[in-house]
């Protein structure tokens, strides 16, 4: 009977015109209709398709669990909704989604405010929903009161957020509207110690934004601010533990598709990220201005990015495909397609050494435009960084690697780069640097020089991942190094690893014949190659 009353009682304050500012559905189990094309805001009650209303009644409501919010498709909804201290369950999940046939409900706003807000909120599922704001943006989540669980976003189109060229990096402590955003969940620097817990995004489209997915935990400013170099462990961080990211589309963004924010345990898998990063982040002199990265981690624990494709990013400060960024440990790159960015790897250890990340199985074609690091700061300790085939690299820089290991990786050298420092200091730092092939280079000294030679790979087509094979002739094949610590049983490709190759492929070899060099082209080559050495030390001063 109250739950009765209390759907009547909302009823009847709609017909009369006097909807309060914030609307509280306390029925349980109760599902409203909106149909912006044949629904009625002065007959609708909302309870059925047959009586939708047409526009969404409120800006601001509390639902209950097993409440469900759902937009015929085909329609256009202007709104901004914000659905606060609502807490469905796992077997009763709040939901805002779609009827009917047609393309996706258009929810959109030309404020500079976000379309959809969820504060303080847990299992709330929103789907099948297109959202534009060209002045604002996407979703807004954050836990102000408690824990945030639960939260799951799929089959979602999210686009025209404010895509244009910025001079600095944008906001990300105001919100998905401030940061250009699809998604921001909570915000750094943020005042708010609860975390958003059990986040999943799964099968959407982003694109045509600034920002893509921004994902953020906290610390505690009263014991201390990693920004002015307090080590960050001692800050008191609140993780958002297991986010899971898959199956998602980014592309034509002027800076980031996700950032993985003092995250324990996040997953984002099976995604492609297509030329986001289109900010140059310089002056009309070229200096920088601000750095972004595709797709990059921030003080997170136990996290991984796993078979996602990377590719065209424009950044001359970033433009990375790989980057440990703020503290981040024991986190992994693996199963990566980087193509055409930047560069493939920079790492930016703050206030300590980063401890135990992972690079392995990845191909990287193209990334040349800028040298890669795993230095910065105090360094990479335990860094694994195996197994990986990287072609036209510039110079590759290890002089901030300790105790780690550099093994059984194919580097392509563009004319004129190498690897750096020489075997001393690897030695020096406790680390093991083997199994290795540098081609197009003068390796000399190099630690863990296995071989200075043609690879042997499968094909000539650089677009073409299955061109990164090797023949069956190949040097590499079974020219590996053991490795203690390697879990993997498939190889770039998906093939099991039969055998321990050098580079990203682990197979017994295709059928594509191995061409040797000759004498006179090696000699050729590294004359060819000493020149461009001289010229980079001349006009690079390296």
């Amino acid at each position: 009977m109250k739950k009765v009353l209390s759907v009547l009682l909302c009823i009847l304050l709609f017909c009369a015109g006097v909807f309060p500012s914030a609307l509280v559905y306390a029925a349980r189990g109760t599902t409203y209709y909106v149909d912006g094309i044949d629904g009625s805001d002065e007959t609708g009650d909302g309870l059925s398709p047959e009586t939708a209303w047409k526009t969404v009644p409120v800006t601001e409501c509390t639902l209950s669990a097993g409440d469900a919010v759902l937009f015929r498709r085909g329609g256009v909804y202007p709104c901004t909704l914000t659905v606060k201290d609502s807490r469905g369950t796992v077997d009763a999940p709040i939901v805002l989604s779609a009827y009917g046939a047609g393309e996706q409900p258009h929810l959109t706003t030309d404020a500079n405010t976000e379309v959809l807000r969820l504060f303080d909120c847990s299992y709330v599922t929103v789907s099948d929903l297109e959202i534009t704001a060209h002045n604002g943006g996407g979703i807004w989540i954050d836990a102000n009161t408690g824990e945030s669980r639960g939260i799951t976003l799929e089959r979602l189109t999210i686009h025209d957020i404010q895509n244009y060229t910025v001079t600095s990096r944008d906001n990300l402590s105001q919100g998905a509207a401030a940061a250009r955003a699809c998604v921001m969940v909570k915000g750094l620097p943020t005042l708010s110690l609860y975390p958003v817990n059990d986040f999943t995004v799964r099968n959407c489209e982003m694109y045509d934004c600034g920002n893509g997915i921004s994902l953020w935990g906290a610390f505690d400013f009263k014991k201390g601010n990693p920004f002015e170099g307090d080590e960050f462990s001692e800050c008191g961080p609140v993780y958002n533990r297991n986010a899971l990211i898959c199956d998602t589309y980014f592309h034509d963004m002027d800076a980031e598709a996700v950032v993985i924010g003092i995250c324990d345990g996040a997953l984002m898998t099976h995604c492609r990220v297509i030329d986001c990063c289109q900010g140059e982040g310089v002056d009309e002199n070229g200096k920088i201005l601000y750095f972004t990265a595709a797709a990059w981690f921030w003080g997170s624990e136990n996290s991984t990015i796993e078979y996602c494709e990377i590719a065209g990013q424009k950044n001359v400060g970033d433009g990375m495909t790989v980057d440990f960024d703020s503290q981040t440990n024991h986190c992994t790159y693996q199963y990566i397609y980087s193509h055409d960015n930047v560069r493939f790897v920079v790492n930016n250890a703050k206030t300590s050494a980063q401890v135990g990340n992972v690079v392995r199985y990845c191909l990287s074609v193209n990334d040349g435009k800028g040298r890669n690091r795993l230095t910065g700061g105090p360094g990479e300790r335990g860094l694994q960084f195996y197994n990986n085939t990287i072609i036209g690299s510039q110079r590759f820089d290890l002089d901030g690697i300790y105790d780690s290991y550099f093994v059984n990786n194919i580097i392509v050298f563009q004319e004129g780069y190498r690897l750096y420092p020489a075997l001393f200091l690897f030695e020096r730092r406790g680390s093991v640097v083997a199994g290795n092939c540098y081609y197009n280079c003068i390796s000399g000294p190099l630690a863990g020089t296995r071989f200075n030679t043609v690879p042997g790979f499968s094909g000539t087509d650089e677009t073409s991942p299955a061109s990164f094979m090797l023949s069956k002739d190949s040097p590499l094949i079974g020219a590996g190094v053991p490795l203690p610590f390697d879990d993997c049983t498939t190889d770039f490709f998906g093939n099991a690893i039969v055998s321990r190759n050098i580079g990203c492929y682990a197979g017994t070899g295709t059928d594509a014949p191995y061409k040797t060099e000759g004498f006179f082209a090696k000699l050729a080559r590294f004359f060819r190659t000493l020149f461009h050495v001289v010229q980079n030390l001349i006009t690079e001063g390296w």
